[in-house]
């Protein structure tokens, strides 16, 4: 009944959405309106938001700010970091206010929040009134649900409209054009250039990158000095990650050399380019990349993180019920940046699992890499660690930190991690 009733109100509905609305109300009422009591940082975008959301976290929480965050992928208060079961970047309005009361009375002054384009529409965060708003990136991601990508980049505006007190914009993301007239105290940019004088805010140089590590130079818009930056996770498009935490954190009143030095210390959250060392001869990386820009940046880090001559095998697919459009896309990436390519059963929700690996194989170039078709995920892992060299790089990708799989049945148990350590030690036996 109640799918029924979804599929005939339509997401923007204004019943639907003052329904959403009144839910939100009331969760926050329940819990007294715990965010009146937080420094809100609110981090939106559609590649690196959990990643960005743990450094800024981490930032604050190495200045001796109370800090709690909530991600995708983790629930964090203060010391205490637990997995989000619910596997939802905006969660339950009941879920989202129930973790900020837990933040006030655990004594936190600062909450590091992840803002999801459904959530903002959907009123899931409603009434958490961020003071700062950050974007990350944004590329083709949920157009089943916001319909072009006008409308979604619309969407995650909702959150700088709520924030007013400092806005965070990527320079170089077409939503810096629509977002730096946004009204706000004051607004803070960065970007992979140095910024010219009508933007105030942070860039990098000197890029040195290795495997499992990138330094470079950290500039600030009116600073005369520049600071060492050492990122001690894989992937230099985490630079960008960095950049947007370091002016979140700044903006909540750290100074930057801190802001730079704190994040020398941070590692990733669970399936963030996790890497898995099972003793192979080659390096194996767990990710949430989803996107075709997810891949395409990823699969470059890989790239430049091995020696010439070693290959580069991915894991892809696509999940289900979602924007179908993109799965191609994933194909013609993989094909492009990878060696070996397999397309595999990943999440397919309500979908017929073969018809998504279809979807995605049809945009697979085969005389650009070599490629298979394997329907079972754990088969086709298997597969990639057999055809590993020494040196070689594995990228599996899509399930990150997921402890479950999601089919037309319900949930089914699965964790990445744990399978791919399993069969690794399998085959060195």
């Amino acid at each position: 009944m109640l799918y029924v009733l979804k599929r005939l109100i339509g997401n923007r509905n204004p019943l639907r959405l003052g329904y959403h609305w009144f839910r939100a109300f009331l969760a926050a009422a329940w819990y007294r309106f715990p965010a009146r009591h937080l420094t809100v940082v609110g981090i939106t975008g559609t590649d690196g938001k959990t990643t960005t959301v743990g450094m800024a976290a981490h930032i604050l929480h190495e200045e001796d700010i109370a800090v709690g965050a909530l991600s995708t992928a983790f629930f964090r208060i203060r010391e205490e970091i637990d997995w989000n079961a619910t596997q939802k970047t905006s969660p339950s309005p009941f879920i989202i206010q129930r973790f900020l009361r837990r933040l006030v009375r655990a004594g936190c002054t600062h909450a590091v929040l992840e803002y999801s384009s459904h959530g903002l529409v959907q009123q899931r965060t409603a009434f958490t009134w961020p003071r700062i708003a950050a974007i990350t990136n944004t590329s083709m991601e949920h157009l089943d649900y916001h319909g072009t990508m006008e409308r979604y980049r619309q969407d995650k505006a909702m959150l700088f409209r709520q924030a007013k007190t400092v806005h965070v914009l990527n320079a170089d993301d077409e939503t810096y054009m629509m977002y730096k007239d946004i009204p706000a105290e004051k607004t803070l940019t960065y970007s992979q250039r140095p910024l010219g004088n009508e933007a105030i805010g942070f860039w990098t140089s000197d890029i040195v990158a290795a495997p499992g590590k990138t330094d470079a130079k950290l500039h600030g818009s009116y600073f005369t000095e520049t600071w060492d930056l050492t990122l001690r996770i894989p992937g230099i498009f985490n630079l960008e990650n960095a950049l947007c935490a370091i002016a979140a954190a700044h903006a909540a009143g750290v100074p930057v050399a801190r802001c730079a030095a704190a994040l020398s210390s941070f590692r990733a959250a669970a399936g963030r380019m996790e890497r898995i060392d099972a003793g192979q001869p080659f390096s194996v990386y767990v990710d949430f990349t989803v996107t075709p820009n997810a891949y395409r940046k990823t699969l470059t880090a890989l790239r430049e993180m091995i020696e010439p001559g070693k290959r580069i095998l991915v894991l892809a697919g696509s999940c289900g019920d979602r924007m179908r459009e993109k799965r191609p896309e994933v194909g013609r990436v993989c094909s492009e940046l990878a060696d070996v390519v397999v397309v595999a059963n990943e999440d397919p929700y309500t979908e017929d699992p073969q018809k998504i690996i279809e979807d995605v194989w049809e945009g697979v170039d085969q005389s650009q890499t070599e490629a298979h078709r394997i329907f079972d995920r754990r088969e086709a892992m298997a597969f990639l660690f057999r055809q590993a060299q020494p040196g070689d790089a594995v990228l599996l990708a899509g399930k990150g930190s997921d402890t479950t799989m999601m089919t037309a049945t319900g949930q089914v148990p699965w964790d990445e991690r744990a399978i791919a350590r399993e069969l690794l030690q399998a085959q060195r036996k």
